[in-house]
């Protein structure tokens, strides 16, 4: 992928313009200049209000992002055509996401995917954890950061308009040591990228592991399948699980698995493909270790939609990727527009730590100390070809 990589690192560093701020909530169309905006999006069921803040760059691609949850709820962009279609699944109403969400477009913390046995040990003290994924913490837990309503500022600058929350986890949420100060940093550029900026300080040795949660259908939210999306990962190894999808501790190569993505494949050639060494049961929802060096933010994975031609790079300075085909999407849920969600009707690339990294010694540290400050950045960026 390194020709790949560099490309797409040239097209993410390309030249910002001027944007100013403007006061209507339509899409704008490709003579208007970037905005953002904000509406409200109901309430909670304690009261709390929730807002809705739409970004939306002079080319017309768009990104709707609420308080609670930090969940981006729409994101509007281009096929080959130049027709626009929101690529991720989400509900229309807050009571939506409050009541039968699998976190759709989420914020995720304190820490993303799964900790065994829902404890750890840090520092010679042992913490038990809210238990929320058959014995297992899932996802920060049973009111993790998807579930709390997020402080906001919006602002319009040389990057795009960009949407700043904010959040304190108090020492002892769910389970968590320390009192753990989080911002969360969302910006739509020109070039149709939406970036996500993680910081987070403690006052307690703690652990963190922030990611982005959206499910993606790069033909549109609840068209169809996304089996024949074709998918690049830029991962040489995996991490293999047990029954409950919590890593052994082992790091064991792609080679000759149905988890090799490193050339262009389409998910679902080889998704019903067991594996004794790296995968429990048919599907994809796993750790994959990728090939960048420690903390240089690059180029993860790359997925193209062939139909409509859309494309979708995912770009992190976080050690693993996580991949999931949708596995558990079973045709219950009824979405935007009265779309009803199907098996593998999305999938998720969460960059972020390896699960279970606080009960694995052999993997890349999730402890945060006092007087450090956590660090995570993510891209979305959108073409076409």
């Amino acid at each position: 992928m390194t020709n790949l990589t560099q490309n797409a690192l040239q097209t993410l560093a390309a030249g910002l313009i001027a944007i100013t701020l403007a006061g209507c909530a339509d899409m704008p169309d490709t003579n208007k200049t970037s905005t953002i905006v904000r509406d409200d999006f109901g309430k909670t069921p304690d009261g709390q209000p929730v807002e809705i803040y739409t970004l939306a760059n002079a080319k017309g691609t768009q990104a709707r992002i609420l308080t609670y949850g930090g969940i981006v709820q729409s994101l509007k962009v281009p096929d080959k055509n130049s027709n626009y279609a929101d690529v991720v699944l989400g509900f229309d109403n807050l009571q939506g996401y409050i009541d039968k969400s699998p976190y759709f477009g989420a914020l995720i913390g304190r820490y993303g995917n799964r900790i065994g046995g829902a404890k750890f040990t840090l520092e010679g003290q042992t913490y038990t954890l809210a238990t929320n994924n058959n014995g297992n913490t899932l996802h920060g837990g049973l009111k993790g950061f998807d579930k709390v309503v997020w402080a906001a500022e919006p602002s319009l600058g040389v990057d795009g308009p960009a949407l700043t929350l904010t959040y304190l986890s108090k020492d002892g949420e769910e389970g968590f040591p320390g009192n753990l100060k989080v911002t969360a940093i969302y910006t739509l550029t020109e070039s149709n990228v939406l970036r996500i900026e993680f910081t987070a300080t403690t006052d307690k040795p703690t652990v963190v592991n922030l990611t982005h949660h959206s499910y993606f259908n790069l033909a549109g939210q609840g068209n169809g399948k996304i089996l024949g999306h074709i998918m690049c990962i830029n991962a040489d190894n995996t991490t293999p699980v047990d029954a409950g999808l919590i890593p052994t501790g082992e790091i064991k190569p792609v080679d000759g698995t149905p988890f090799d993505f490193r050339t262009p494949t389409p998910i679902g050639e080889r998704i019903n493909n067991p594996d004794p060494v790296l995968q429990y049961g048919p599907g994809y929802d796993h750790n994959w270790v990728v090939n960048n060096p420690a903390g240089q933010f690059g180029l993860q994975a790359r997925v193209v939609e062939p139909v409509s031609g859309r494309t979708l790079e995912v770009w992190s300075d976080q050690p693993g990727l996580q991949f999931y085909a949708g596995n558990f999407l079973d045709g219950t849920i009824t979405g935007k527009e009265g779309k009803v969600y199907t098996h593998r009707s999305a999938f998720c690339l969460e960059p972020q730590h390896f699960p279970d990294s606080p009960n694995k010694p052999n993997f890349p540290s999730v402890e945060l100390k006092p007087g450090e400050t956590y660090r995570c950045v993510i891209a979305y960026k959108f073409g076409v070809e």
